[in-house]
């Protein structure tokens, strides 16, 4: 396995089995650097959204790297603010506009339930869902999925939906598995991506995982990606540093055993669990 071996979604699309996240990642020259750092150093799957406000300076770094675009994956998501047909199609354009790039790899529907929303969420999933749909038909999108979904936003989506989201991306690390909604993903053909791989850093209040990591001449951040690519999970590590850049992609010329597997799998609640949805203030 390498940084470039890939998982095949429902409909045939090759996805890297690493993704490089730019979560937090201010826009502008950290953001810039720190993506074509991620290509210098072997990364071909880049996941940035509206939401995160960096899309024109992941793009210019795509841009810059002189990477041919089909050997490139790009995700990027749906901002809170524009669900609904109309809205959908409007942020995407604005998205391929942000980005310079004439479509996206994957698009996703970053939270199920915002605020602004909360009193229609379902009927404007929907609505959203359809103009995601003619954004895949029209070749705009190579591939198309949800974020944060639980099974009772999954449940009603398919309601209406044409298409079975290809990805959900959560919350997703030692600390929380999210057992039910992974076991969802897997009966739908959905793959389970983890945005938040390293718990926002988190992980390193784990104790147990140093020692685990030790064993196998390792980071613990190595052997956290080594965990969940391990359990079928994709990956998303974020970091503006060089050397972990560089770091996170040593993962795959070791294999952690099923007994420490079981330990790290134990570490449940550690640091807390994925937030509610349908309760968070955004």
């Amino acid at each position: 396995m390498a940084l470039t071996d890939t998982y095949t979604l429902s409909n045939g699309t090759k996805i890297p089995v690493v993704g490089f996240g730019t979560w937090q990642t201010p826009d502008g020259e950290v953001a810039y650097q720190s993506v074509l750092t991620a290509l210098k150093a072997g990364y071909r799957h880049i996941d940035t959204a509206e939401g995160y406000g960096n899309e024109a300076s992941v793009g210019r770094a795509i841009h810059d790297s002189g990477i041919k675009r089909e050997d490139l994956f790009v995700t990027t998501k749906l901002d809170n603010s524009a669900h609904g047909y109309e809205e959908t199609k409007q942020a995407l354009g604005e998205s391929l506009s942000k980005l310079g790039l004439e479509y996206v790899d994957l698009f996703l529907i970053h939270w199920p339930n915002p605020i602004a929303y909360r009193d229609q969420w379902e009927e404007k999933n929907a609505e959203t869902w359809k103009a995601m749909e003619e954004a895949y038909e029209e070749g705009l999108v190579k591939a198309i999925g949800v974020s944060n979904f639980r099974q009772k936003h999954l449940d009603a989506l398919l309601k209406t939906a044409k298409i079975t989201p290809m990805v959900n991306q959560i919350f997703l690390n030692p600390s929380d598995l999210q057992p039910s909604v992974v076991e969802y993903n897997d009966a739908h053909d959905i793959l389970s991506e983890a945005y938040s791989p390293f718990g926002t850093g988190k992980i390193f209040q784990i104790d147990g995982l140093k020692a685990i990591a030790e064993k196998y001449n390792k980071s613990v951040p190595q052997l956290v990606l080594r965990w969940h690519l391990q359990h079928g999970f994709l990956p998303l590590p974020k970091s503006v540093h060089t050397d972990y850049i560089q770091a996170n992609t040593d993962i795959f010329d070791f294999e952690i055993d099923e007994t420490d597997m079981k330990t790290i799998d134990g570490f449940r609640g550690a640091f807390g669990l994925a937030e509610d949805p349908d309760t968070v203030p955004f």
